[in-house]
């Protein structure tokens, strides 16, 4: 068989790949916190019949060699972890990390996961929890009759309870960050899971040591772009219809040997 056929079918498949890489991303612009993924590509081994650089004669070596390519893979997808465009929402459980950094969330597990999703609420023993009713870690509680909210840049959690004329301190909010967060695992949810690829995570006070500072009534974006993912898109398809291309026109080659021969 014509080797085309085999390399054009691994840049069908490659682009198959980046599609639904796009797919996902365009699926999740609206998403609070979002990460938007790109797929890596990679070329495959090399089939060498001349060596570059070996001997053409004994006083001469050949320039160039010849090598034919067998074609591509999608080595990864990698989290790109720029940071999305804000939005007031004047929500008091809002809460935006403009900056560096991931909120902990406390798993049924035992397990601690991460996230930049900063939209939580009240469970019924009032727990601030976020959208799954996962507990935020370290877990706080709002006392009864609390009229406002408050939640510093620093992390800092106060309530103001009706009848009293001082705040209550009622916990901290921490952040932690790692080494390379595109290291991390997504598991869903907004949710991901440390790796041996991410490091461990280092856990600090808001606003402090390169970690981002706490916005109260605010969520962070997806940083999905739709003008790039669409433009990503109309190339993928044309390389997509170019490999294609490739298969029919290896298949008319064959075609022309069958029947001529």
């Amino acid at each position: 068989m014509h080797a085309a056929l085999y390399v054009s079918k691994t840049g069908l498949s490659a682009q198959d790949t980046q599609l639904t890489t796009i797919s996902n991303n365009l699926a999740n612009a609206s998403t609070v916190g979002y990460k938007r993924d790109t797929a890596v590509f990679e070329d495959l081994i090399y089939q060498i019949t001349r060596q570059p650089g070996a001997q053409s004669t004994q006083d001469t070596t050949l320039p160039s060699g010849l090598q034919l390519g067998t074609g591509v893979r999608v080595v990864s997808t990698q989290k790109q972890f720029t940071e999305g465009s804000l939005q007031v929402t004047d929500q008091a459980l809002d809460v935006a990390i403009s900056g560096r950094g991931f909120f902990q969330i406390a798993m049924p597990d035992g397990t601690t996961a991460y996230t930049r999703n900063g939209q939580f609420h009240l469970n019924a023993d009032g727990n601030i929890v976020n959208g799954n009713g996962l507990l935020l870690e370290p877990a706080i509680a709002v006392p009864q009759n609390t009229s406002t909210v408050t939640i510093g840049t620093d992390g800092i959690v106060t309530a103001s309870i009706t009848g009293e004329a001082t705040p209550t301190q009622i916990g901290t909010i921490e952040v932690v960050d790692f080494i390379n967060p595109s290291g991390l695992e997504a598991f869903g949810g907004n949710l991901f899971y440390e790796t041996a690829s991410s490091g461990n995570p280092q856990a600090g006070v808001p606003g402090q040591n390169g970690l981002g500072e706490l916005l109260q009534g605010t969520l962070e974006n997806s940083n999905v772009d739709i003008v790039e993912e669409m433009v990503n898109m109309i190339t993928t398809q044309r390389v997509y219809e170019l490999n294609s291309k490739v298969v029919t026109t290896a298949d008319q080659m064959l075609q022309f040997i069958s029947q001529n021969l």
